[in-house]
């Protein structure tokens, strides 16, 4: 029996040794289970894609079998589709949920079962948790009676030219250059935007179970292609997606690498400055403290732990114009609470195409003086003892007792107040502390699955950020 252990956002796996066709009908069996244990679910349909790695479309098949089997209506995509749009349709078709066989930004030996909500965002951890309790519990049944080859992409793209102003876009005359990297996003971006009489072009655009040779996850150091195939050129910006088009990351025009943070803090200033959106603002620890000139009573502002989930989990419940994540991924309330690495070229493209501006780096270089210029860096150290989950809630003890007696410092700055995440297991795995003034804090995170304690600061100068990543990894040191 093969151990099967789900994550914040389902199940990552390597493939042949861990997910095979036999395990995906085992987590299709308990998620069948799941869906029909709920009052009035099992009589909606579940939407069901894959994105172009091995296995995929094979997976997906045999997931919609074994929902079909179970008395459940499968809507199976026609194609390839991106994770956001499989979200999207789980939504505006009414689904009762939603299942995306991908395994993301991983490298291209894992394969992976992503769950979506009819809220049109991933699932909560109980409900993901509910499914987990399912496993090897009942007999698969498999059928084909109720699987039916629908269009996702079609209303999708309706649902995209009734938000975005394509209109500007196309009277500014600005072109954008996409790099889908093999994966799910292939040509949708490029030609959304061209069906709308926008300029854009497309690399890596045809499916490949190996992404290039590349990993799939859209950071400066995989978009070497990008970043060649925009020198001298007129592109207005470079834009990538990773395996399942639900991340994007920037280039700038000419080819130089835009940084995530700085990216989140002119999508946001956009939205809140020019498109007036209402709501607040939902961002992860990780991410620039630089966003909180935007917070006002009318728009709050929401730190949550790293992992796109718990921007969901608030995007649920309350008004969000904006929520997002460092690692490139960014959902909207004038969408859907999900990443989207489509719409958020599209989005990007309006911004530009509504300004003064033609190319992106006159854009940001602009929008930056005012903003303020973003000083932050994270390091991953290795840290091998075997007290490394334990290591946080002792640490975040000792701190709170520290500032309750006025007597934390680091580096040189006083710590005015600490912030602690919990882990999907309730147990303390980060610890963020915010330092008297602005944009000062360190966040230090302990990974559940790697030899690995993650360093984030952002500070008023890189020679701060220094400092307090010192600070922060001589703690590890003393511990």
């Amino acid at each position: 029996m093969q151990k099967i252990f789900f994550g914040t956002d389902g199940w990552r796996a390597l493939i042949g040794s861990e997910i095979s066709e036999e395990t995906v009908a085992v987590v299709a069996q308990a998620f069948s289970d799941y869906i029909n244990s709920l009052d009035g679910k099992s009589e909606r349909a579940v939407a069901v894609s894959y994105d172009t790695r091995r296995y995929s479309e094979v997976f997906a098949s045999i997931f919609a079998e074994v929902l079909s089997g179970n008395g459940i209506k499968a809507l199976l995509s026609e194609g390839i589709t991106p994770t956001p749009v499989l979200t999207f349709v789980t939504k505006e078709l009414g689904c009762a949920a939603g299942v995306m066989i991908t395994a993301s930004h991983n490298p291209p030996v894992y394969n992976g079962i992503k769950f979506k909500s009819s809220l049109g965002g991933p699932f909560s951890l109980e409900m993901t948790a509910a499914v987990e309790k399912n496993l090897y519990a009942s007999p698969i049944r498999r059928s084909k009676d109720l699987v039916v080859i629908t269009d996702f992409v079609a209303p999708y793209i309706e649902r995209i030219e009734s938000i975005i102003d394509f209109a500007a876009i196309r009277e500014s005359g600005i072109s954008v250059l996409i790099d889908s990297v093999g994966g799910a996003g292939m040509t949708l971006a490029r030609d959304i935007l061209r069906k709308n009489g926008c300029l854009a072009d497309s690399i890596f655009s045809e499916p490949s179970e190996d992404f290039y040779s590349r990993l799939p996850e859209p950071i400066e150091q995989n978009l070497g292609p990008l970043m060649e195939a925009l020198s001298g050129t007129p592109y207005a910006f470079g834009a990538a997606t990773d395996g399942d088009a639900d991340r994007m990351g920037v280039c700038l025009d000419g080819g130089r690498w835009f940084p995530a943070q700085e990216t989140i803090l002119l999508l946001v200033d956009y939205l809140k400055r020019v498109r007036r959106e209402k709501g607040g603002i939902v961002k992860t620890s990780s991410v620039t403290d630089r966003i909180r000139r935007f917070e006002s009573e009318e728009c709050p502002v929401y730190d949550v732990q790293v992992g796109f989930k718990y921007v969901a989990d608030i995007m649920y419940e309350r008004p969000i114009a904006f929520g997002g994540e460092e690692s490139g991924g960014f959902g909207y309330g004038i969408h859907i609470p999900e990443r989207d690495g489509i719409f958020s070229i599209m989005l990007m493209a309006e911004m530009i195409a509504r300004s003064s501006y033609r190319r992106l780096s006159e854009y940001a270089a602009d929008r930056l003086k005012d903003l303020g210029p973003i000083h932050y860096r994270r390091i991953d150290a290795h840290y091998d003892a075997p007290d490394r989950l334990s290591l946080l809630p002792s640490l975040a003890s000792t701190l709170q007792r520290k500032i309750e007696e006025g007597d934390c410092s680091l580096g040189g700055f006083k710590v005015r107040e600490m912030k602690t995440f919990l882990s999907s297991r309730g147990i303390v795995n980060g610890i963020k502390l915010f330092f008297e003034g602005e944009c000062r804090w360190l966040l230090i995170r302990a990974s559940e699955t790697e030899n690995i304690v993650r360093f984030y600061a952002e500070g008023l100068s890189d020679d701060e950020v220094d400092t307090i990543l010192s600070g922060g990894t001589a703690i590890l040191q003393k511990n």
